[in-house]
C-alpha cells in the first residue's frame, strides 16, 4: 500500500522531467532561428531562372548505341575494368527502339505477361 501512495517526490519529477523538455523544445527553436538566419536569402523574382530565348527546350527521342568493347589479340592479357576507359555512346541509326520480347520490357518485374 505504502508504495502505490501518491508522493510529493513522485510529483516532483514529472514536473523536473516537463521542465526539461520545454527547455529541449526552445532550445530546438532557438537553433533552427539561428541556422535559418545564416542561410542566404531568397531569390528575388528577378532573380528566377527564364525561359531562353528562343521558347521552352523540347525532348529529343533518339537511340543511342555504346562504343565497342577493344578486342584483345591472340594471346594478350585480358583488360581489367580499370583499363577500360569511360563506355561512350554514339546516336544509332536504327530508329527503332530496342525490345527484349514482345510484350516486354525487359525488366523484372516490368508488369508485363512475360515470355509465354
Amino acid at each position: 500500500m505504502q508504495l502505490a501512495a501518491a508522493s510529493g517526490l513522485m510529483g516532483l519529477f514529472f514536473v523536473v522531467v516537463a521542465a526539461g523538455l520545454l527547455a529541449l523544445l526552445a532550445g530546438g527553436f532557438w537553433m533552427n532561428s539561428r541556422i535559418k538566419y545564416r542561410e542566404p536569402p531568397r531569390p528575388r523574382p528577378e532573380e528566377q531562372p527564364h525561359l531562353p530565348p528562343d521558347g521552352a527546350v523540347h525532348e529529343i527521342r533518339e537511340n543511342r548505341e555504346p562504343d565497342e568493347i577493344p578486342h584483345i589479340p591472340k594471346g594478350g592479357r585480358p583488360l581489367t575494368p580499370y583499363e577500360l576507359t569511360n563506355m561512350h555512346t554514339r546516336p544509332s541509326a536504327s530508329k527503332d527502339r530496342p525490345r527484349w520480347s514482345k510484350g516486354s520490357s525487359g525488366s523484372f518485374g516490368g508488369g508485363g505477361l512475360g515470355a509465354h
